[in-house]
C-alpha cells in the first residue's frame, strides 16, 4: 500500500455539490455509532500494541484516539459558536503538536474514549434538533481562509471519524 493510501486509506473528503437532509441524516448517524465503533476497535488492545503506528512516520493508535477526542470537542464547540454567534471565527490549533504531548502520547486510552462518547451523545442530540436554516449557518476557519457551513462541518467530521478508524485497522493489520 502506497504511503498516500496509508495517510488517506478511505480518501479525501469530497463535499458534495448538494447537501440534502438525506444525507446530512446519513452522517449524524456516523456520528451517532462513532464512538461504539471506536471502542470496539480499541477494546482488546495491549498497552503495548496502542503503540503501534498506521503508517511510517505516523501516529500511533493511543495518538490518534486522543487527537480524536481533542478533534471532535473542537467541532462541537465550533458548532455552538456557530448556532450563538453570527460568522465566528473560529480559533485552529496545532493538532500534529498537541498529538506530541505527554497525554496524547503516553496516556491510556480510556478517558478520551469517555470524551468521546460524551461529546457525541451531546453533538449528536443537538444536530438533531437543528433546523434546515441554521445547518446554512458557518463559522471562518483562518488556517483554511474560508467559510464552513454546519452542514459541511457535520460532513467532514463523518469522513474524520471514518478516516481515523480505517488508520486504527491498519496500524492492527500489521500486526
Amino acid at each position: 500500500m502506497g504511503i498516500e493510501n496509508m495517510k488517506f486509506p478511505i480518501g479525501q473528503f469530497i463535499k458534495p455539490n448538494v447537501i440534502d437532509q438525506a444525507q446530512i441524516n446519513l452522517w449524524i448517524a456516523t456520528l451517532d455509532c462513532f464512538p461504539d465503533l471506536l471502542i470496539a476497535e480499541t477494546k482488546q488492545l495491549s498497552d503495548d500494541m496502542l503503540n503501534l503506528t498506521y503508517r511510517p512516520n505516523g501516529w500511533t493508535i493511543r495518538q490518534v484516539v486522543h487527537h480524536l477526542a481533542d478533534s471532535h470537542l473542537n467541532s462541537f464547540m465550533r458548532l455552538k459558536l456557530s448556532l450563538t454567534e453570527n460568522e465566528p471565527t473560529i480559533k485552529p490549533y496545532f493538532e500534529e503538536r498537541w498529538a506530541e504531548l505527554e497525554d496524547s502520547k503516553n496516556m491510556p486510552i480510556e478517558p478520551s474514549l469517555k470524551i468521546i462518547e460524551g461529546v457525541h451523545h451531546r453533538w449528536v442530540a443537538l444536530l438533531r434538533t437543528i433546523s434546515a436554516d441554521a445547518l446554512k449557518r458557518t463559522f471562518f476557519h483562518p488556517e483554511h481562509q474560508k467559510f464552513f457551513s454546519i452542514e459541511e462541518n457535520i460532513g467532514v467530521y463523518s469522513w474524520h471519524s471514518q478516516h481515523h478508524l480505517a488508520h486504527i485497522q491498519l496500524a492492527k493489520n500489521s500486526l
